[in-house]
């Protein structure tokens, strides 16, 4: 069996291989320690890629970097991990030049952001909230789009493709406000928009991943036990229930991979109808699909 792929026995009886869809490619992971981010890398590391996963907590990559041995086990690519502030450039451009010794990044996932429990309306969000979220969800992506680029540029590459993490409250509007957080997931769409037509002709893809509620700790540990808080949100999804990572990550997956080399500037919207819905179905929830990562 090949080294970078996947494998099977066909009707014939012969084995059949098949490159993974990121075979031979090199991904650098913020946020990587959990959530979206994690499950990204197990697909991503299934698909033949190696990958850098960062985060701001070198004990939760320790943890992570567990999970995955026991995960994908046996992958065709290699994954390390660095310890990484978005919100600091010096440490943003230490962590992507970490693939250089791999043939520098062929994919970025500028994944990493907060919602702050403080984040409130115009009136109650302070100064120190809003510049806490904007520097880790706007210029922690900056950042990352920046030293793709400058990667992707050193090492010769001839393609490549930049996800960032948006949010569907970018495209849409909430009575339940956290100011700073849409505020700054509104400036990504845009700064995406604008980095994939500068770079168009470089062949380099900038697109934004705009996931609707979610079943992860950030926004679960942010709903608490509070109920009506949560059935206020629930009761606009039209599937009536909320995404799992693992959702996004297909997502991510395919606009990492070069099936969506003619996907570039888009406001990719995972959200299961969210965003489109007026009223919603009644009846018991469908089965979300199982997380890689327990």
């Amino acid at each position: 069996m090949a080294s970078n792929g996947t494998s099977n026995v066909s009707a014939t009886g012969f084995e059949v291989t098949r490159p993974g869809r990121l075979a031979a490619k090199t991904a650098f992971i913020t946020g990587a320690a959990g959530g979206i981010g994690l499950e990204t890398t197990v697909l991503f590391l299934r698909e033949g890629a190696s990958v850098i996963m960062s985060d701001i907590s070198r004990p939760a990559l320790d943890a992570a970097l567990a999970k995955l041995s026991s995960i994908v086990p046996s992958h065709p690519g290699q994954v390390k991990i660095v310890e990484c502030d978005v919100s600091k450039e010096a440490s943003v451009e230490a962590a992507i030049a970490a693939a250089d010794e791999w043939g520098g990044v062929d994919i970025v996932f500028n994944n990493a952001g907060i919602m702050h429990a403080l984040d409130a309306d115009a009136v109650d969000t302070t100064d120190k909230i809003w510049d806490l979220t904007h520097n880790i969800n706007v210029k922690g992506v900056w950042y990352g789009c920046k030293h793709a680029v400058l990667s992707m540029r050193k090492h010769g590459k001839t393609k490549g493709s930049v996800i960032n993490t948006a949010s569907f409250v970018a495209l849409m509007g909430a009575a339940t406000p956290q100011l700073a957080y849409t505020a700054s997931k509104g400036a990504v769409l845009a700064m995406t928009r604008e980095l994939a037509m500068v770079h168009a002709r470089e062949n380099i893809r900038f697109n934004s991943l705009c996931p609707g509620p979610l079943n992860t700790p950030l926004l679960q540990d942010w709903l608490g036990d509070d109920l009506p808080k949560r059935h206020r949100r629930e009761v606009h999804f039209p599937s009536g229930r909320f995404g799992e990572a693992v959702e996004q990550a297909q997502a991510v997956l395919f606009l990492a991979s070069d099936e969506s080399s003619f996907v570039n500037a888009a406001d990719f919207v995972v959200d299961g109808g969210l965003s489109k819905a007026y009223v919603t179905a009644e009846g018991p929830a469908p089965p979300a699909p199982k997380n890689n990562v327990v």
